[in-house]
């Protein structure tokens, strides 16, 4: 194992426990991937957070083949099939967000109450349709959902968040959930009203490189 992937396996790891203090995951249920040489590294199936070590973390081909002493998440599909999809996207995070599950509990989408939306590449953050976990139909079903976007909503399930970084993926998994937090806020007295498309298309234009988006 060289320095440079040293350091991947490890800046997941750190991901991970950042995920939980952040309170954007409870616990082992999140997963985290990165890009690295012909496949992905990607986190070790329920295995505590402070108890990972760079070794526990998987590397998986493109083929789906598995290297290393522990089997990779529950969810390693939909990891393998995004990067496999998106030549845009280098690290993949899933997390059980409260705000974000509890929409998708509702399978509501974020639609386009702020202006921030957009830095998920739309004019909303889309829900996909419920599929059973690790399945080739969750999967699928993902897939779809993150067309033109950077991050969705999984039906009674939680969320997935992209980026050409694994920062930028984590920057964005705090900003979806959020964005779901004033959602829910703004449900309780109300429908709110939303922004344009043709707004978030502005916005988009105007952002460039704005922040941590991609």
């Amino acid at each position: 194992m060289n320095e440079h992937e040293l350091k991947q396996r490890q800046s997941i790891i750190d991901a991970c426990r950042r995920m939980n203090a952040l309170g954007v995951n409870q616990g082992t249920s999140g997963n985290i991937s990165v890009r690295h040489e012909h496949g992905m590294l990607v986190t070790p199936t329920s295995m505590p957070y402070d108890a990972m070590r760079p070794d526990d973390i998987v590397y998986m081909t493109m083929d789906g083949e598995a290297h290393g002493k522990r089997q990779p998440s529950s969810e390693w599909r939909f990891h393998l099939d995004i990067l496999r999809a998106r030549a845009d996207v280098n690290a993949v995070v899933h997390t059980h967000p409260p705000y974000c599950t509890s929409l998708s509990i509702l399978e509501r989408p974020i639609p386009p109450i702020h202006y921030m939306v957009a830095v998920a590449g739309g004019s909303d953050i889309r829900c996909a349709p419920y599929a059973t976990f690790g399945t080739e139909e969750l999967s699928a079903n993902a897939l779809v959902a993150l067309e033109g976007r950077k991050a969705c909503l999984l039906a009674h399930h939680g969320m997935i968040a992209t980026g050409t970084t694994l920062d930028k993926a984590m920057w964005l998994t705090v900003e979806v959930e959020t964005l779901a937090r004033q959602y829910l806020t703004c449900l309780q007295v109300e429908e709110p009203p939303l922004l344009s498309v043709a707004e978030i298309d502005n916005v988009i234009a105007r952002m460039g490189h704005y922040g941590h988006r991609d």
